[in-house]
């Protein structure tokens, strides 16, 4: 009949191996790696990217195999790819949950546990010192341009990983549950000159609450340590941009590595 489109397995097969899988991937990542991922961003910008990304990297990627896109290999190399995809978000978005994390940890320590604000990050109730590091680590990747190295290691992820059938291997997947670990010791280099700022106040408090005890200890003490929290997170600040620098190489490294385990 006239005017009708009539599509051929091969011709759905070529469109899925040239734009869906790479697709896939890319928006897998974009969905939950930091700044493109945040609850803020509408989804349809979130897409508009992910199209805008794909129809500039299709034409640089080599020859995809030769699957039927009607087939149940199709679909699993769809999971794959979109597994591949949350697995680089994830990598970068475990640095910025190093500083929530930090965050909480300093809160704790400063008796502002119980003051919390709406994450826009991931939409979650987070203590008020967990958003400013939140918000002070999202501006530095933004200035250092850390959205576009992101892209960047997307993007060299369909050279050192291209689509196909091959899986990602067992190490790899190891290699993510022990990088997953590094966020408490990240988040522990971050909050550190806080908390071990307040504990030496707690402690100078303990030795006088022994020496005094008719002082009120926790009405003196609550402000004093509230205060000398706020102070350290000040003299904190200029640390936040090298920890930041550092924790974003260590997780573009791993990627990177992760992805030449599963070659």
């Amino acid at each position: 009949m006239a005017g009708t489109l009539v599509l051929t397995s091969a011709e759905i097969s070529s469109w899925m191996n040239g734009l869906f899988w790479p697709f896939t991937r890319i928006a897998a990542a974009l969905a939950i790696a930091p700044v493109f991922g945040a609850r803020m961003v509408p989804v349809r910008v979130r897409l508009l990217i992910a199209v805008s990304l794909t129809l500039v990297v299709a034409p640089l990627l080599g020859p995809a195999p030769a699957v039927d896109a009607l087939s149940v290999t199709a679909v699993v190399v769809t999971i794959q790819q979109m597994l591949i995809g949350l697995i680089l978000g994830f990598g970068v978005q475990l640095v910025f949950a190093a500083f929530v994390l930090a965050g909480q940890t300093t809160a704790m320590g400063m008796g502002l546990g119980f003051a919390s604000m709406v994450d826009p990050q991931n939409g979650v109730q987070v203590p008020v010192v967990g958003q400013y590091f939140v918000v002070t680590a999202t501006l530095l990747f933004l200035a250092m341009n850390g959205h576009l190295a992101m892209i960047r290691v997307l993007v060299d992820s369909f050279e050192l990983l291209p689509v196909g059938t091959d899986a990602l291997s067992r190490e790899a997947m190891n290699a993510v549950a022990h990088w997953g670990g590094r966020l408490f010791a990240d988040a522990v280099l971050v909050a550190l000159p806080a908390v071990a700022a307040i504990l030496l106040a707690n402690l100078s408090f303990g030795v006088v609450s022994r020496a005094a005890p008719q002082l009120n200890i926790f009405g003196v003490g609550f402000p004093v340590v509230m205060t000398l929290g706020f102070v350290a997170l000040i003299f904190a600040v200029p640390n936040l941009l090298p920890q930041l620098q550092h924790m974003l190489d260590n997780s573009f490294s791993a990627i990177v590595d992760i992805e030449q385990m599963s070659r």
